[in-house]
């Protein structure tokens, strides 16, 4: 594909094609993404893509495209060729006589026309069989009218009374439009460096030690529970969890995290990190295309392939635009031969009309910048899901924040416990057999002091997780109840005896969650409190976003002491404490009532329906999955300071997109006037189209220098 009409005629193309339900084209990645209805054959969609004048291929079987037309030996070719051509005109200007005889023209100008030029006849004639048009077309019947005239002209005088001859102008112009896709296409290689760098990660062998023998194998044969010897050194090869050693593991290309990090035995590690100074033995957890680089790899492919909503605009142009260009190049004709300028002055403005019309940079100039804007966001551990999440997140004026494992640390500690009725070790007992099956934060806590002071825990039944509000299970034949206050009260417990104390540790930010005995017998039994350190970077992540404007707010499950001192630790303002799963999606809308375009960032199960029901869900890949899936944008580091960085290359990669969306319409605009009105010579019309394209991918690529401010403040 060489233009935005191309995209529009092979989108038609596919969505006639039964069974398709949408489809969209990329012009920067010279790719096709289609959803479609079960049971369609790919035969019938390479069919379609092939009548449309196109060759299509299964991304899984493609391989790197051999453009010949796009190298540089056909650009130094057609220059050798058109240099004779265009001399003579430039000693001209210095008052030097030196016109090359006709019939030596009309030998360097044909080779240039119909061999080197050959792409831009089959292209165009496909164009013309689809009813349809192209880039490809409008250079075909530019120089074609330029090189015709001349011959015309050679054959009617001859050599003796030769007028100007306008070889030089078809051969330069396709030289130069030769000149322009080569370096587009060296530019368009540059936007997809993320994608190159990510899938050089892949280490193609393991090392895994079988029956305590080390084996080298392809990674295709690793499977899972495989123990993978990874060495000083080396870089990881599968995702999995270290069972034995210690290192420092480089995850810069993944994470975006400029200093390694310590592993030791029961850490996790990724495929793709790079081992430092220690033996690591790993068991496999993930292998193809469930490892985290997969994933990555997969959603930015994603993101790079989809359409900004803008698009759909431009879109809409191109679809008409080659044919509103034909119809000016005539209206241009018929003006000056209707004015007595006579036919060749009428043809060579018409010529300059069709040459100086590109649809190449309007239908680069949104891709472009998505391409470069995902690429350098997932180079420091931002992934953006798709171009949508990416054009609103610029748009965001308040930022809805969870508190657990978001701005704090997600690794709460047993800081108090009082007990009412029994011993304190017989209440962490009861508390550690309710939760000793449990991954919740909090559990953990709990298992942890438990196994420190070395209470073993009991056996318990009929466990039953309650959103928001805590957990019930039998113990010893007693049915308790561990959780939050609103647990207390729907079972009618009297927290009464302990309530003062609960209200100094919660309003020293502390968690109280309460255990209790239910049925005949129900009396409370105690409290344990915890505490959870505020992230080093999450206040930083607040002032940058209010520097930017836009408005802060903690939402939590928590208790409202709890959730009121962070947010005074962090600076935010708006708390809202004691929220239950359910209701966090209806306090997101609440804000988007308001007129707030509002972004929920978040890592757990209780937080999906939050960053679903957002404009722009922002997870922590140190969360859940079903976090990730439910958010537009994923954080590859549990670094708040983040989320500021997403909306800022959010920002500057929209304002690429307008930047070059107003130089491609206004290149337009301004072009086809000029040369409708005999001011633009083909051959400056030729090299204005040829290195559009250029400028527009160029000034995408600038975003490739972009830094989170974190980044640049450290350095």
């Amino acid at each position: 594909m060489t233009c935005a009409s191309c995209v529009a005629r092979v989108e038609k193309a596919l969505r006639k094609v039964d069974g398709v339900l949408e489809a969209s084209v990329n012009l920067a990645t010279e790719s096709a993404r289609i959803r479609a209805a079960g049971g369609i054959g790919l035969d019938s969609i390479l069919n379609a893509v092939d009548k449309a004048g196109y060759q299509a291929t299964p991304q899984r079987a493609k391989a790197e495209p051999s453009a010949p037309h796009q190298g540089g030996l056909a650009v130094l070719l057609a220059a050798l060729l058109s240099l004779p051509l265009a001399a003579p005109m430039a000693l001209e200007l210095a008052g030097i006589e030196a016109a090359l005889p006709g019939w030596l023209q009309l030998t360097l100008a044909t080779p240039v026309q119909f061999w080197l030029g050959a792409r831009f006849y089959r292209a165009g004639w496909k164009a013309v069989k689809a009813r349809s048009g192209n880039m490809d077309l409008l250079v075909a019947l530019g120089t074609s009218a330029a090189y015709g005239l001349s011959v015309y002209q050679l054959l009617i005088h001859g050599e003796d009374h030769m007028p100007h001859l306008y070889f030089e102008a078809a051969a330069v112009v396709i030289t130069l439009v030769l000149l322009g896709k080569w370096l587009e296409a060296r530019a368009k290689k540059q936007t997809t460096a993320a994608i190159r760098a990510l899938q050089q990660l892949r280490p193609e062998s393991a090392r895994v030690r079988r029956d305590g023998i080390d084996v080298d194998m392809p990674l295709e044969q690793v499977r899972l529970g495989d123990i993978v010897v990874i060495r000083p050194g080396e870089r990881v090869a599968v995702d999995g969890v270290v069972i034995e050693g210690s290192s420092q593991i480089d995850e810069s290309l993944i994470t975006g995290e400029s200093l390694p990090v310590p592993k030791l035995a029961g850490d996790k590690v990724t495929g793709g990190s790079i081992n430092a100074d220690g033996l690591l033995l790993v068991r496999t957890d993930a292998i193809g295309a469930e490892t985290t680089l997969s994933r990555i790899i997969r959603m930015v492919e994603d993101a790079q392939a989809a359409k900004a909503p803008i698009q759909h605009l431009v879109d809409k142009v191109s679809a008409v635009f080659v044919p509103i260009v034909l119809l000016i190049a005539l209206a241009t004709f018929a003006g000056w031969w209707f004015n007595g300028n006579g036919v060749e002055v009428a043809i060579i403005n018409a010529v300059a009309v069709l040459v100086i019309a590109c649809p190449c940079a309007l239908g680069l100039a949104t891709p472009a910048a998505i391409m470069a804007g995902t690429g350098i966001a997932a180079k420091h551990g931002i992934l953006i899901k798709d171009a949508e999440a990416l054009e609103i997140a610029h748009d965001v004026t308040a930022v809805v924040f969870d508190k657990t494992g978001t701005l704090t640390e997600g690794r709460p500690q047993v800081v108090a416990m009082t007990s009412l009725g029994i011993e304190r070790n017989a209440l962490l007992q009861l508390a550690v057999s309710i939760q000793s099956g449990s991954e919740h934060p909090l559990a953990r806590a709990v298992i942890d002091t438990a196994n420190g002071l070395g209470i073993a825990p009991l056996a318990a039944s009929n466990v039953t997780a309650l959103p928001g509000r805590g957990i019930a299970a039998t113990v010893a034949d007693r049915e308790l109840r561990l959780g939050s206050r609103r647990l207390m009260d729907e079972a009618g417990i009297d927290c009464g005896p302990l309530q003062q104390h609960a209200e100094t540790l919660e309003h020293a930010g502390h968690t109280v969650s309460w255990l209790a005995s239910i049925g005949d017998a129900s009396q409370l039994l105690g409290l344990i409190a915890f505490g959870d350190r505020i992230k080093s970077n999450a206040p930083q992540s607040v002032r940058q976003l209010q520097s930017l404007g836009i408005d802060t707010v903690l939402m939590t499950g928590d208790n409202r002491g709890s959730a009121r001192s962070v947010g005074e630790q962090l600076g935010i303002r708006h708390v809202v404490a004691e929220v239950l799963p359910a209701d966090k999606a209806g306090k997101v809308k609440e804000l988007q009532r308001d007129g707030h375009v509002v972004a929920m960032v978040g890592d757990g199960i209780n937080d999906a329906p939050a960053l679903a029901a957002a404009d722009v869900g922002v997870a922590m890949a140190t969360g859940t999955d079903v976090a990730m899936h439910a958010a537009g944008i994923t954080l590859m580091r549990g670094d708040p300071a983040l989320v500021a960085a997403a909306i800022d290359i959010s920002r500057r990669t929209y304002g690429k997109i307008r930047q070059n969306l107003f130089w491609a319409f206004i290149y337009n605009l301004v072009g086809i006037p000029l040369a409708a009105f005999g001011l633009l010579n083909p051959m400056v019309a030729g090299a204005a189209m040829a290195f559009s394209s250029v400028s527009v991918i160029s000034n995408a690529l600038l975003l490739r220098r972009w830094k989170p401010s974190s980044d640049r403040q450290s350095q």
